[in-house]
């Protein structure tokens, strides 16, 4: 439960209005750094919100974001009057992001987070050849594809969506195995994963048909495995306006046509 005065961390995106905005909130409210703060208050769009949780997700600390960007589904409306009012009326969604662990052909061992997706993409316009592992198993001896995903509910609506994979609820525990441009087998649509299921990516030709890895916006290029597991002890809480919460976007994206 927050202070009747909270103490807030104004973090803005690079552009003028972000950061006029930042100016103008952190006078009127005060400022501190984000580890001695309450809360954490992201002014930008949802790529800022990504960078935000990434920088200052250790923290603990809820993350409420007002936008400003193109794109904003992790974000609430911009109003400058009454913030501590809403900040104490909203609604709380807690995400747990996905941790990838690379293995490249140099060697070398590259570990990140994804609070949105972790995708696998061909590097040259070879398509790709993966193997899916789960827990262990084998699951699909050859992926032949532009690329493939493992996304979080709060992730299904970006990347995972536009490529036809299934919107998740908040609060469902699965997460979203998607291919991208699927090739061979021509008919599969990926599959609806417990989220503690540990995924594994295996490419099958990495010198011949090279493949990078992102988690979120993080690239590593030139992998030959990809292990995605759900974070064990890692979780950020956003904040959302009643009338805006996360679950209800995540419903209504479901009938929206357009």
């Amino acid at each position: 439960m927050l202070s009747s005065r909270p103490r807030l961390a104004f973090l803005a995106a690079p552009s003028a209005e972000a950061q006029a905005l930042r100016a103008e909130l952190a006078q009127r409210y005060d400022d501190h750094a984000p580890g001695e703060a309450d809360v954490l208050v992201a002014l930008g769009g949802d790529g800022f919100m990504l960078q935000t949780l990434h920088r200052h997700g250790g923290h603990g600390k809820p993350v409420y974001g007002m936008k400003l960007g193109t794109l904003g589904f992790l974000m609430n409306q911009h109003r400058g009057d009454a913030l501590i009012e809403r900040l104490h009326a909203a609604e709380p969604a807690v995400l747990r992001p996905l941790e990838m662990l690379v293995q490249t052909e140099s060697g070398a061992s590259v570990g990140s987070l994804a609070y949105n997706e972790v995708s696998l993409l061909r590097q040259t316009r070879q398509a790709a050849h993966i193997r899916i592992d789960l827990n262990g198993q084998t699951r699909l001896d050859e992926l032949i594809c532009d690329g493939v995903m493992v996304a979080t509910a709060a992730g299904s609506t970006a990347y995972n969506f536009s490529a036809h994979g299934p919107i998740l609820p908040l609060g469902s525990n699965v997460v979203a195995l998607t291919p991208i441009a699927a090739f061979r087998p021509r008919r599969w649509r990926g599959a609806v994963l417990k989220a503690d299921t540990e995924v594994r990516f295996t490419v099958l030709d990495p010198y011949k048909r090279p493949v990078s890895a992102t988690a979120d916006s993080h690239e590593v290029r030139d992998v030959v495995e990809v292990t995605i597991r759900e974070s064990r002890d890692r979780t950020v809480t956003l904040l959302f306006d009643p009338e805006h919460n996360l679950e209800e976007r995540m419903l209504a994206e479901q009938f929206t046509s357009g």
